[in-house]
């Protein structure tokens, strides 16, 4: 580890009205955090002294204030005004105030369609090069991550028009460790082992999986996250863009693979807790409980990192619960993918304060100040990974600084009539007895009305 330390004169400048600006740690106290990035980046912009802008995002509650302690910083070294508006309806204002010409200087976006859309009407800024390339050498599948924020803008050149910050983790499998410890079972390596393990499992007159797919009027929404990252183990980066851009149809047959893979879990009433018809119709969020129960109904549960706040009360993650990264096939051809979400930022206005901010962004600091918290995992290779408030959320965060490539939710990327609505719905259908040849044909036409 190799942490570079304010210096004094550094550290009482930064620390000068700490109460206002609310600093949730005191500069140069904690090791773990790179200070002199923070120093580095004030010297670089010596003129934001002053200056103001404001930032519009999704972030309400808890995750709004913990952003909040994070611009603290860039406040606080700069004497500039940033200032964050969080709106539950995000996604409709961004829109409205873009179109009405009162835009924000910089926004949030948690899906990258949206901005993709912004950006061709002409409402983004084009982040530069230099930073795109930044992205390609500093983050984890830097390339991925890259490409996750370029868009076409309104000429149909390519620029990056968002800056990723904030990621989630999707491709994991959870898991009690006493059961294993007492059945005898290994943690997968492979794809292979794990489908190994889930027929060995079964063969013991146990049930491997607990599944879920209900979530009220969303129902059906976790299936497409198993196919989603089955897509990533079975076809390659490409395919998965070109399936997400319908460039590669529904009904293609890589895809229809992917949802066979699927079935090959949910589709086995040998394979899952209360048998294939227990699959649509148990909520996503009680689907875990049979991990706890005495004797386990099941032994395996794929979801992503947020499944914890489902589990049973006082459960500690990393002793009663732990998970495991869904393992990539053993040919190692297609890599290391990890699926997941984030947030993006992207300017819309020539503030250079708001341009500055996404510099700031840039810095271990910036990253290492909410890994101090909780509720962040970041791809940056030059942040400490002992910042994390925990060995658990360290280890998510080590899946992905171990991906070779990083693909964000596809049906967050497809039209919502897809994503949100034919794609849900034929995974029931699916799961209820259609074949996925069948359902994947019905979703192509449902897309292919769109257009």
């Amino acid at each position: 580890m190799k942490t570079t330390l304010f210096t004094t004169a550094a550290i009482v400048a930064l620390g000068t009205g700490i109460a206002q600006a609310q600093l949730v740690i005191e500069p140069g106290s904690d090791d773990r955090i790179n200070w002199a990035s923070l120093e580095e980046f004030a010297a670089a912009h010596p003129d934001l002294e002053g200056e103001s802008f404001n930032i519009l995002g999704p972030w309400l509650g808890g995750d709004q204030e913990l952003f909040l302690s994070v611009l603290a910083y860039f406040n606080e070294v700069t004497g500039a005004g940033a200032q964050y508006s969080g709106s539950d309806s995000f996604e409709q204002q961004i829109v409205i105030d873009s179109e009405a010409g009162s835009p924000p200087d910089v926004a949030v976006f948690p899906q990258p369609g949206l901005a993709a859309d912004l950006a061709a009407k002409g409402f983004l800024k084009p982040l530069g090069e230099e930073t795109a390339q930044w992205l390609r050498n500093t983050y984890a599948a830097g390339e991925s991550w890259a490409e996750l924020g370029t868009y076409e803008g309104p000429e149909g050149e390519e620029h990056l028009y968002a800056f990723p910050y904030k990621a989630d983790v999707k491709s994991l499998v959870w898991y009690v460790p006493e059961n294993f410890e007492d059945a005898g079972y290994e943690i997968p390596e492979t794809y292979e082992d794990l489908k190994a393990l889930t027929e060995q499992i079964a063969e013991e007159g146990e049930t491997p999986w607990c599944i879920g797919l209900g979530s009220g009027g969303a129902t059906g929404w976790p299936a497409t996250d198993w196919v989603e990252d089955l897509m990533l183990r079975t076809a390659t980066p490409e395919q998965y863009d070109q399936w997400v851009a319908n460039e590669m149809p529904f009904n293609d047959p890589v895809v229809v693979n992917a949802i066979e893979e699927f079935g090959w879990f949910a589709k086995n009433s040998d394979f899952v807790a209360g048998g294939t018809g227990a699959v649509t119709s148990t909520d996503f969020r009680e689907s875990p409980a049979g991990l706890f129960e005495f004797p386990p109904s099941c032994y395996m549960h794929r979801q992503a990192s947020f499944i914890p706040t489902f589990f049973p009360e006082e459960t500690v993650v990393g002793e009663d619960a732990d998970f495991f990264y869904m393992p990539a096939p053993a040919s190692g051809d297609l890599g290391q993918p990890v699926l997941g979400g984030g947030t993006m930022f992207a300017a819309l206005s020539d503030n250079p304060a708001a341009m500055a901010f996404i510099d700031f962004l840039k810095t271990p600091a910036a990253h290492e100040i909410w890994m101090a918290q909780q509720g962040f995992l970041t791809p940056h290779t030059g942040a400490n990974p002992e910042a994390y408030v925990d060995e658990t959320v360290r280890r998510m965060g080590q899946i992905l600084l171990d991906a070779t490539v990083f693909r964000f939710d596809a049906s967050d990327l497809m039209p919502g009539a897809i994503g949100a609505g034919a794609f849900w719905t034929g995974m029931i259908d699916f799961v209820g007895g259609s074949s996925a040849q069948e359902v994947a044909d019905q979703i192509q036409q449902t897309w292919a009305s769109l257009k």
